[in-house]
């Protein structure tokens, strides 16, 4: 199983917020700058996250975004869930989809399916406050002062 970068930068943008001092704003350009992101890609990360409620950004020249919850109200699992589309897994996990001619007899599906409910029964179990726990160690790497 692979996450899109799409979620695997959410919780790097979610990482570098939680990682500056509270009183700080982090700018779109400097987390697209530390991690090598587009600014227009981003944007668009950003701006879900802030849909969710879990990034909040402030406009103008002062400007920036911070997490809008405690490190530990934001759970992986439910970030996870909420930037992925789909975790459909082979062509038969889409029923509109699947013409594999097994699929009846296939015990495949069921393996991988048990294996997807692991997974994301193992991320419900951490939140940001736990990826936090060598904060020095990352805002080392991330070169924050």
């Amino acid at each position: 199983m692979r996450l899109k970068k799409y979620t695997d930068y959410a919780l790097r943008v979610l990482i570098y917020t939680a990682s500056i001092p509270k009183e700080e704003l982090a700018s779109k350009k400097e987390i697209s700058e530390v991690f090598h992101i587009s600014e227009n890609h981003l944007g668009k990360i950003i701006h879900q996250l802030n849909k969710l409620e879990l990034i909040e950004t402030i406009r103008g020249r002062s400007g920036g975004l911070k997490l809008a919850k405690e490190p530990r109200d934001i759970n992986i699992g439910y970030v996870v869930r909420a930037m992925e589309d789909d975790f459909l897994l082979l062509e038969c996990f889409d029923n509109d989809t699947n013409y594999c001619v097994i699929t009846p007899a296939c015990k495949l599906r069921r393996v991988l399916n048990d294996a997807l409910r692991a997974f994301l029964e193992v991320v419900d179990n951490y939140t940001l406050h736990d990826l936090l726990s060598n904060r020095d160690d990352l805002r080392e790497l991330m070169d924050i002062t």
